[in-house]
This record gives C-alpha cells, structure tokens and sequence, in this order.
C-alpha cells in the first residue's frame, strides 16, 4: 500500500513538470509569433508627465506594436532639455485568444531651465509600415523658492545678514547667510550636512573683493512657532568702488522629505522599526535669500596723510630695531608689527622720506590671523637698512597713516627715533691730506712692490701625457655609471608616471582589452556563436567609451552618444557608426544573427569605430 501510495506521488509530480514545460513552450512560441498574429502595426509615443518642475524628469515611451521596428528614431538635441536612454522592455498579452505584443523605448528628460519644449514628430518603419508620431509638449516652470507646511510655517529659507547698510572702500565687512531647515523632515539633517562641507562663496556680488567664507558653528534656533536647524556660512567682502552694491544668494534646488501623517503602527516583531521605511512626500523647492543693497561710501578728500597709501582698519603699531650699535656698512634690522582688524594682506609701509641717509631694502612680510575669516591678526613686517654716516645718532622716527572706519577719520601712528651708534667703517684718507697740505714738498714714499719672483726662468722643460681627465677611454668609463643613474632614473620616473596618472593606466588596459576583444570577436563570428559576439562587441563598446568619457563602464549606454558625445564636437559619421552599434547588440537580443559571414562582416566596421574613438580629443 505504502509502494502504491509513493508512486502515486511520484507521478503525480513527473506529470506536473511536463506540464510545466508544455507550458513554458507554448509562452515561448507565442512570443515569437505574437508579431505576426497581431494586427496592423501602430507606432505611438506617450509622455508619462506633461508638467514638470526644473530638474524634474518626465519619461517618453515609444510604443511599437504589429511588429518589431526597423530602427528606434530618438529624440534630437533640444536646448536645455537633457535627454537620456532608459532602456527597452517587452510586453506580450493574451486576451480571449487575440494575441498582442508591444515593444517599449523608454526615455527620460530632464529640463535645466523653466519653459516649454516640444518633442519633434518622430519616424519609425514597423511591420513594413512607415509610421509618425505627432509633436508633443512639456512644460517646465521653476520650482518654488520655499515651502510651507500646513500651519504656514516654512519647511526650508535662506536668511542674508548685513550688519551695516554703509561701508566704505576697502573696509572689510562680513556678511552671513544662514541655511534654516525645519526639524521634523526626514533629509534634514543630510542638507544640513551638505552645507557645513559647502566651499565656495554662497554670495552673488559685483564690485567688491571677496576674501573668504568660513561656516560657524551649526546651532538650533525659534523662528516662529516651529524648530530649525541653522547652518551659518560667513563671509568676508571688501568693497572696491563707491555706490550701491546689489548682494544676492545663490540659488540651491533642494528636495524636501516630508513625512506622511498616520504612519503604520510599529510590528511588534520589529519593536526598533529597523526593517520599516517610513513614508515621505517629496517637495522640491530652490532656495535663495532675499537680495539685500549695500552703500560703499568713498574715503573722504579732506585731511588725507602725506604718507597715506590706502589702508582701511583699526590697527596698533610696534618697532623694534637691532643692533643698535654698529658701523657703518653694517645692517640693522627693523620690525614693525601691526596688530588690529582690517585687510592684512592689502596692507604696505609707507616710503619714509626721513631714512635718506640709510641704503634701505624690501621689507619681508607673514601675517598671523587669530579668526576664521582673517579679519583679526598681526602682519609683521621686517626691513634691513644699512647707515651710510658715521654721524647718525638714532633711527628716524616711523609713521603709519590709515583710515579708521569707526572713528570715520584719518589716523597716524608714530614710532619716536630709535638711538643708534654707528661707528666709522674703515681708515679715513683725511689724514694723508692733512699731511700732504702741511707740507707740500714732501713727496710720497714708493710703494713696495707686491710680488716678487721666485725662478725668472723656467729651464727646460719635457713634454708629458695628457692627464687621465682628458683621455677618452677615461671618460668613456666615467659616463657609464651616469647612463645607468639615469636609465634608472627614467624607468622610475615612467612608474611614478603611470601610478600618478590613473587615465594613462586605464587607457594601456583598454587598448589591450580591445586587441584581446577584436581576437575573440573573429573566433566567435568563425564559430558562429552569436550571443557571444553581441556580448562582446557590448563590452567593448563600454570598455572604449568609458575611457575616452573618464566614466564606468557599466555606466555607459547609447545614451552617452548624444549626452557626452555630441555636445564635445564629435563628427556625426563617428555618431552614426557608434549608434548603428549599440542598436545592431540590442536587436540581436531578439532577432540573433545566425550567419558566420554576417558577423564576420560586421569586424571592420567595429574596428574602424574602436580606432575612430581612440583617435578623438576629448
């Protein structure tokens, strides 16, 4: 009874699997004769969205029904609508016994700036028919400047700080942006976070120097009713002419995670929510501050220093100077420190009219800053001057002139003379002509001479070899070691070369993937293996294209042809071949070449396609 009961089973299961398998093949039959069984062919083109936001994407699907198309037309440039390959599908459908099957061509565009853009009629022979699409429209308008909650608070703003509405020329002010996101949103933190490692200057100005931005410390702020994270960037400006500066922000598209009111209630299997996602409304905004206008006011022309060369700020002033005693000819160092606020960098010694009689030098600089911004420090200046007159008794008083914006005056820092002895340098001549003047009849003393011969002549003399540094058998020997130094030398400096140089390394790979892949693709096309062809020349192409395009390989599409090709001048014959490519490998999905003379054929347009791309100049 057990025996009969087991073999019942047994075939009860051997009679499901060929059932099973009756049915797969009936499906795969049906897919291949789903084109001939359905009626007359149709080519439409659908838009999934016909209203977006800048940066927000729509999909246009092409719908090829009766049969498979001939080639896929796609979608010519269009100004500011980037447009991007997002792959094909296939759909076969059984109802009341009428077959249908339709191929899809999806395509994803994305506007970079607000307006309305038309997809041109697009083209496509399917079935043996020639069949047109009509025109369609999208319409992109800007995304909104900031978002608001159900109770009118706003979810994320800019706010711009100018601490003064009047500044003057070369005065150095700083200015703040703060970045407030509402607490609660699910990306809050991440945006925060992208701001705290922001870089540049968040500023859009003219007419003005900008110095530098620093980021304050993140803080948690009451704007309202409702909480925000604040991410504070600050920075520092210096106008350079006078009238009214307009100060704007830039502009930041964000994306805003708003959670969804009712969550689901927490599984009592998962008490933490660690396998729960939680539900969000997506917003997209792009935040600016409200532009803010700043007077620069011209330094006034009354009362200006002699020694005045433009300095703006609020500084103090120390000399020292050393040695003080010396002689004459011999350097004496002097430093000069400024201490305060105000453009260090900007900041020069005046030409002091009063060290006449001192050979003076370029004085050297460093500048120590104590803030963020670099509107706090010390520049220190240090100068060597050389006494020319032995009857110099101190160094001449010092003076800095600058303009002080708080007291709107002009001010001048004075350093008093510092006390020198400077001593002769030499024997003075005055002596010998105080002499010769009391007696002019004494007459100088010879000189004496300097030189004296040792052996007035040289005798006879032998004629010897030539030193061993002039041979050149000697010399041949010594150049040895240096051409190894610099055999060495070379084939170390071509590996630091390569190592250094991660494109020049891909590129020796890809050349020597492309030689192995050519090989394969003709034992592939003698051996008549189609699916292994394709899957090659796909490889292939995506190896090439990557390294030319510096992007992955899995990463390229026959996308890039029109994304990164086109805009960078690439000829349209290169285009065209490259296209007929990638379109030839995703027909032979469906449709394989059976032919070992069709494949092999199809070689030398790949190579001169492979050999075209590595000859352009990207």
């Amino acid at each position: 009874m057990r025996r009969l009961s087991s073999w019942i089973k047994s075939n009860s299961r051997r009679r499901s699997r060929q059932e099973l398998g009756r049915g797969v093949a009936l499906l795969a039959g049906l897919a291949w004769l789903a084109p001939l069984l359905a009626g007359a062919a149709s080519f439409t083109a659908t838009l999934d969205r016909e209203n977006v936001t800048v940066g927000e994407s729509a999909t246009l699907t092409l719908r090829f029904e009766g049969g498979n198309p001939k080639s896929i037309p796609f979608p010519s440039d269009i100004p500011h609508l980037q447009i991007s390959d997002a792959g094909t599908s296939r759909n076969i459908s059984i109802v009341n016994g009428q077959y249908s099957a339709s191929f899809l061509k999806n395509i994803i565009l994305t506007p970079t700036q607000p307006g309305e853009f038309v997809i041109p009629a697009l083209t496509a022979e399917v079935g043996g028919q020639v069949l047109t699409t009509p025109p369609l429209k999208l319409t992109a308008v800007k995304a909104p400047t900031s978002a608001v909650d159900g109770a009118g608070e706003q979810l994320a703003f800019f706010r711009l700080f100018v601490p003064r509405k009047e500044v003057y020329v070369g005065e150095i002010l700083a200015l703040e942006l703060q970045v407030c996101i509402r607490e609660g949103l699910a990306n809050g933190e991440d945006i925060l976070q992208s701001f705290d490692q922001f870089n540049g200057c968040p500023l859009k100005v003219e007419g003005v120097s900008l110095i530098k931005t620093a980021h304050a410390q993140r803080r948690r702020g009451q704007i309202g009713n409702a909480g925000y994270g604040i991410a504070t960037l600050v920075t520092s400006l210096s106008p350079l002419r006078s009238g009214p500066i307009s100060i704007s922000s830039m502009e930041v598209p964000l994306t805003l995670q708003i959670p969804l009111p009712n969550q689901r209630r927490r599984d009592p299997f998962d008490p933490f929510g660690m396998f729960q996602r939680l539900q969000v409304e997506e917003r997209r905004v792009t935040l600016s501050a409200e532009p803010e206008t700043l007077e620069a006011l011209p330094l006034p022309a009354e009362g200006v220093p002699a020694g005045f060369n433009g300095a703006v700020g609020s500084f103090a002033m120390t000399v020292t100077a050393g040695p003080t005693n010396v002689a004459v000819g011999d350097p004496v160092t002097v430093k000069i420190q400024l201490a305060g606020r105000g453009a260090f960098d900007a900041l020069a010694l005046p030409e002091q009219t009063a060290w006449q009689d001192f050979k003076t030098y370029p004085p050297t600089a460093k500048v120590e800053t104590t803030d963020p911004l670099g509107l706090q420090g010390v520049k220190t200046f240090e100068q060597v001057v050389v006494p020319q007159n032995p009857e110099l008794k101190a160094l001449p008083a010092l003076a800095f002139s600058f303009f002080d914006p708080e007291q709107k005056r002009y001010r001048t820092l004075t350093q008093p003379p510092i006390p020198l002895i400077v001593r002769p340098g030499g024997p003075a001549p005055v002596a010998v002509a105080a002499a010769s003047a009391r007696n002019p009849a004494a007459e100088a003393p010879p000189p004496a001479p300097d030189i004296v011969h040792i052996k007035p002549r040289l005798g006879a003399m032998a004629q010897v070899a030539a030193p061993l540094v002039f041979q050149p058998r000697f010399l041949a020997w010594q150049a040895l070691p240096l051409l190894a130094w610099l055999s060495a030398l070379l084939w170390r400096r071509r590996a630091e070369a390569l190592a250094a140089n991660p494109r020049l390394r891909r590129r020796r790979r890809v050349a020597q993937v492309v030689r192995q892949g050519l090989a394969e693709l003709r034992r592939h096309a003698a051996g008549n293996r189609s699916d292994d062809f394709f899957a090659t020349l796909a490889r292939l192409l995506q190896e090439q294209l990557g390294e030319r395009l510096d992007l992955p390989a899995s990463a390229i599409t026959e996308a890039v042809i029109d994304e990164h090709l086109r805009p960078r001048g690439v000829p349209e014959a290169v285009l065209g071949s490259l296209r007929e490519l990638f379109q030839t490998c995703n027909f032979a999905r469906y449709a394989p070449i059976k032919s070992s003379q069709e494949l092999t054929a199809m070689i030398p347009k790949i190579e001169a396609a492979l050999r075209d791309l590595q000859e352009l100049e990207l």
